[in-house]
């Protein structure tokens, strides 16, 4: 593991947390719009990826990224694209601003550095996973991930609006999660505080699902729960800041079984690297519904995997055998 990547890797993700954290407090109606899929993009959405793609690159220009926006649409809409622009100088390093105020056009190149192809070693990005919490001014994460051979090397997860402790209503907001290949999931503060080692419960605690129910297949998460003594009410929580909760023994199961109105779904890989590592580097297990291997090198939707699985690592194997009974099509 390059520990230059990951020093990068969180700068980048903490001074993308805190655009978002920005933007979040400023937002205006027009900072939000839709894209060809009917799915919400924001002003924090391209902000976000402008200012990761631009501090990997920087450092690293021969590597790839594959992220979830490009700038197409941006270009489309001139008062959008002047606030993202905005929010980028605000934030951008001291280093870039001294070279220039960052012009419009630099800030759709630097997003669409994140316009990449699957290749033996790249990083994948979720500028925002769950702008939908994001707008709710609910849970939202950046997931940033590194991937060599296949493999997750590095996930970088920052979660501007999860308490340290969710049972505590009095904990401080802010959770960054940092898991490395073989040397755990840390856990910061938004501001990088360190504040201890990822553990997943040994317990049977309660599932953690999508809030959105579109995203999943709520109805057969809560039977699987049940079966496996999972009495707590689940939670219901946006992005992977669900693999979060679970790393860090708050829930022992997150399950996202394909919504049976979209049988064929597949997920994106931005949407659970960074979550996977950080789940399995705190002595979890993260496969899909058949127990196979999540595959990121399939292109940008995981076309061989079907649904994802993420457990404290014991109830695993009972999980996907009470998956399989319920899931034929599985």
């Amino acid at each position: 593991m390059h520990k230059r990547k990951t020093e990068i890797a969180i700068d980048a993700v903490k001074i993308a947390s805190e655009l978002c954290k920005q933007v979040q407090s400023e937002m205006v109606s027009s900072d939000a719009i839709q894209k060809r899929d009917r799915s919400p993009v924001t002003v924090a959405d391209f902000g976000s990826q402008a200012l990761i793609c631009n501090a990997i690159s920087d450092t690293f220009p021969n590597d790839i990224i594959v992220a979830e926006e490009t700038s197409h649409s941006l270009k489309q809409n001139a008062e959008l694209l002047k606030r993202v622009t905005e929010y980028v100088n605000r934030f951008a390093s001291e280093d870039t601003q001294k070279k220039n105020i960052i012009s419009s056009d630099a800030v759709c190149d630097w997003i669409d550095v994140g316009d990449g192809d699957n290749v033996d070693s790249f990083w994948t990005l979720d500028p925002i996973d769950g702008t939908k919490g994001f707008l709710r001014q609910d849970q939202y994460a950046i997931a940033l991930a590194w991937i060599n051979h296949g493999e997750v090397q590095l996930g970088v997860l920052g979660c501007p609006n999860l308490p340290h402790c969710l049972d505590d209503p009095d904990s401080d907001s802010g959770s960054l999660f940092v898991a490395v290949k073989g040397e755990g999931t840390s856990i910061y503060t938004s501001n990088g505080e360190y504040l201890g080692k990822a553990n997943v419960s040994e317990d049977s605690s309660r599932l953690a699902e999508s809030f959105e129910s579109t995203h999943g297949d709520s109805n057969t998460h809560k039977k699987i729960a049940k079966q496996l003594g999972l009495t707590k009410p689940p939670l219901q929580i946006d992005s992977q800041a669900k693999y979060g909760v679970v790393a860090r023994g708050e829930a022992s199961l997150y399950l996202r079984l394909p919504n049976p109105k979209y049988p064929d779904y597949r997920e994106c890989i931005w949407d659970h690297a960074a979550g996977q590592i950080v789940v399995e580097e705190a002595g979890g297990k993260v496969t899909d519904a058949n127990g196979t291997p999540l595959c990121y090198l399939s292109g940008r939707r995981m076309i061989n995997n079907r649904g994802v699985v993420a457990t404290n690592g014991i109830l695993h194997a009972e999980a996907l055998s009470t998956i399989s009974a319920l899931y034929s099509r599985f």
